[in-house]
């Protein structure tokens, strides 16, 4: 079979322990696919779109992936070691039981994504939008959130303990379901989370 196109996608196809190790992967579409046990290392994925499809037991070690989509996509124990995601829209992913770290992220669309109860520790977004998902209960200590869009995000019990939040939307932050000790946020930041907590500052 042919690579599969914008125009022409592949649809509801099965890649089972199919080796793609180091392969570029440009303007391809997959609709429903299933990938399971199918190594993406160091794989490169660019202006290519992954619609709805599910992913297990996929390596994404060392991959890199620019302008692409994976929408609606779920990621089911799944290794992103040392992955880097710039300008890609992952509208609607969920990720469960994967391997998350170091992750980069820079730009892109991160909306209604789910990552609750992930293990975010030390990964680093910057410039991303990532309104109304889900962190519930994730372990993003040391992580970097720069310039993030977390409006309407779902943070309770989340731990940001060292995390730099600095330039991002914390308005959904509630400061008392959060561990937050040691994190690194602006002044402008410290006032939102001071007005959360139903306190006023006077000079």
């Amino acid at each position: 079979m042919s690579d599969p196109t914008q125009d022409q996608p592949a649809e509801e196809q099965r890649f089972v322990r199919d080796d793609w190790y180091g392969e570029e992967i440009t303007g391809r579409h997959y609709v429903r696919c299933e990938f399971r046990e199918v190594d993406f290392s160091e794989a490169q994925t660019r202006n290519s779109v992954f619609t709805d499809c599910v992913f297990g037991n996929v390596r994404f070690n060392a991959s890199r992936h620019a302008d692409s989509a994976f929408t609606g996509c779920a990621f089911k124990r799944c290794n992103f070691f040392d992955a880097e995601f710039t300008g890609c829209k992952l509208v609607g992913a969920t990720f469960s039981e994967c391997e998350l770290r170091p992750l980069r992220v820079t730009g892109g669309d991160w909306s209604f994504a789910s990552l609750a109860g992930a293990d975010l520790r030390s990964v680093a977004f910057h410039g991303v939008r990532m309104r109304e998902a889900d962190l519930t209960g994730a372990n993003c200590a040391d992580a970097v959130f720069a310039d993030v869009d977390l409006s309407a995000v779902a943070l309770h019990a989340v731990k940001l303990s060292r995390a730099d939040l600095r330039g991002s939307d914390l308005s959904a932050l509630d400061p008392v379901n959060a561990e937050l000790t040691g994190a690194i946020v602006s002044p402008e930041q410290a006032a939102v989370l001071v007005t959360s907590l139903g306190l006023r500052v006077r000079a």
